[in-house]
């Protein structure tokens, strides 16, 4: 929904499937309703006046939406996306013109489940402050507290789209989980029930976490990149050591009740490998951080094995 002053236009495949007006439950037990302007599947009619474009899709649809609707999108019109570590930067610095400044958060602003798709969506958790990065922009002040006021809370500006691009969030999170449940899996092997994501967490997601996060960090020694615009992941998530880790994950709210994307089958239980956890974070997210590593030299051991183990997954379909 829009803030006062502001026009929201969606751009969508279903647009018959939307109401003009959004109702959002929050954490707090609100509602918050919100109006939008226009709703279409046509490119051109959503960006006409547009001084803000948001992509809000997973990896695998970034290329395919940037390239429908880049012959609509004017010079200055500002193109971002609602998280950066899939890819969004590498695929608009080739696509878009040397004349549209791009953006990008580099954590979600929010977490949100769709309660009746086009129209309720419930709120799970939201972050209180964010970083952006800003690319061919001369003004980025300007913008960045543009940002600040439509989401209603402090900006802070990265230094680059690397910095906004390579997190230790999903990426890794994910895969670490995904990897130490499934490793063993072949398309013969079913399980006796669903496991829950987060509350189910081990001490072995947590040292895989852990080196994939260190090795993501070798990578970023040699990117330019200030030293402190991520926090490694024991510090994130205020742990020590691996066995904290676990405890804190187990523990965190907003995770709760989040299950292993899994299908249930006539035998049993299967990973669903057609899943965002398994398209999107090996696919996407992890594979720019493996990619620009093998890029710079840098060596990944750990990376190496569970990112090529996820391919070999997803090729099981």
């Amino acid at each position: 929904g829009a803030k006062e002053g502001v026009n929201v236009n969606i751009l969508t495949r279903r647009p018959d499937d939307w109401s003009n007006e959004l109702s959002i439950h929050t954490p707090e037990g609100n509602y918050i309703q919100g109006k939008l302007n226009i709703v279409t599947d046509n490119p051109a009619t959503a960006t006409a006046d547009a001084q803000i474009v948001i992509l809000c899709l997973p990896g695998y649809a970034i290329k395919d939406e940037l390239q429908r609707v880049q012959p609509h999108i004017k010079p200055g019109t500002f193109v971002g996306s609602v998280f950066s570590s899939t890819g969004f930067f590498f695929e608009s610095l080739e696509l878009l013109a040397e004349d549209v400044p791009l953006w990008g958060f580099q954590r979600v602003p929010f977490i949100a489940r769709t309660e009746t798709y086009g129209q309720k969506a419930r709120l799970l958790g939201y972050k209180t402050s964010h970083k952006i990065a800003i690319e061919r922009c001369r003004d980025k002040e300007n913008f960045r507290a543009m940002v600040e006021h439509l989401f209603d809370a402090p900006v802070q500006l990265l230094n680059n789209y690397y910095e906004a691009s390579f997190t230790n969030s999903n990426p890794i999170l994910h895969p670490s989980r995904l990897y130490t449940l499934f490793k063993d899996w072949s398309p013969e092997v079913y399980y006796d029930h669903q496991y829950l994501f987060y509350e189910g967490w081990t001490d072995e997601a947590s040292e895989l976490l852990i080196n994939l996060d260190q090795e993501l960090f070798r990578l970023l020694d040699k990117l330019p990149v200030a030293p402190d615009y991520l926090m490694p992941i024991l510090p994130y998530y205020e742990s020590a050591d691996a066995p904290s880790l676990t405890r804190k994950i187990r523990s965190i709210s907003s995770f709760k009740g989040i299950p292993t994307p899994m299908i249930q089958t006539e035998k049993g239980w299967q990973p669903d490998l057609s899943s965002r956890y398994f398209q999107e974070d090996f696919l996407y997210g992890l594979c720019y951080i493996y990619q620009e590593a093998h890029r710079q030299g840098v060596a990944v051991p750990v990376m190496d094995e569970v990112y090529e183990w996820g391919v070999k997954m997803i090729n099981y379909r």
